[in-house]
C-alpha cells in the first residue's frame, strides 16, 4: 500500500523579502499577521511610582525554570523605571479590557485610575479580572536591536476560568478569540 501523495504548498501570496530588502515597514507588516495576546506589564518604581504599558511582545521562555520574556522600544520614555525595578507583573488581558489596553497605551499619567488594581509581592500592580498574572524577578535585561529584551523568574502566578476569552491582537487590530477548532 502506497501512501497518499502530501498537498500541494499553497502558494506564497506576497513574495517573500530578502535580507537586504527586509525594511521597518515590511517587518512589521508581516509580524502583524502573527495574532498575539494582549498584557499590560506593570512595575513599581522608586522615581516614578507605578508603572505600566500595554503590551503583545510576550512571550512563554521556559517551563524549568519558569522563566516569560518581554521587549520594550528603546526608544519608550519607562525603560528607565523597568530597567531601575528587580520586578515587574504581566497582567494577561481579558476580550472585556479592551478599554484599558488602549488607555495603557497612551502617554497618560493618570493610567492606574480605570480598573480595580491592587499591589502585588512586589508592588507591582496587578489588575483584577485579567485571564493571567505572573510577577516576575528580573533575570536578564539584554539589548537586542532597537529593544531591550526582559527575561523574569516567575515568582507567583494567577489565572482566571478557563473559559475567559482573552484579548487577541492582529494586523493591527484587537479581535476577540475565535471559535475552538
Amino acid at each position: 500500500m502506497s501512501a497518499a501523495p502530501l498537498p500541494a504548498a499553497a502558494p506564497l501570496l506576497v513574495e517573500t523579502a530578502v535580507a537586504a530588502a527586509v525594511t521597518p515597514l515590511a517587518m512589521r507588516d508581516a509580524l502583524g499577521r502573527y495574532a498575539t495576546g494582549v498584557t499590560i506589564v506593570t512595575c513599581l518604581d522608586a522615581e516614578l511610582g507605578r508603572v505600566g504599558l500595554s503590551f503583545s511582545s510576550f512571550n512563554a521562555l521556559s517551563l524549568t525554570p519558569p522563566l516569560v520574556l518581554w521587549s520594550l522600544r528603546r526608544e519608550s520614555s519607562l525603560l528607565a523605571a523597568f530597567q531601575r525595578t528587580a520586578h515587574f507583573a504581566v497582567n494577561v488581558l481579558a476580550a472585556n479590557q479592551l478599554a484599558l489596553s488602549r488607555r495603557f497605551a497612551t502617554r497618560r499619567e493618570d493610567k492606574f485610575d480605570e480598573g480595580v488594581w491592587r499591589p502585588g509581592a512586589s508592588g507591582a500592580p496587578l489588575l483584577d479580572g485579567s485571564v493571567a498574572i505572573f510577577e516576575c524577578e528580573t533575570a536578564t535585561r539584554q539589548e537586542a536591536g532597537d529593544h531591550v529584551l526582559f527575561i523574569g523568574r516567575v515568582l507567583a502566578l494567577a489565572h482566571g476560568p478557563a473559559a475567559m476569552p482573552p484579548l487577541v491582537y492582529q494586523k493591527g487590530h484587537y479581535h476577540g478569540l475565535g471559535e475552538q477548532l
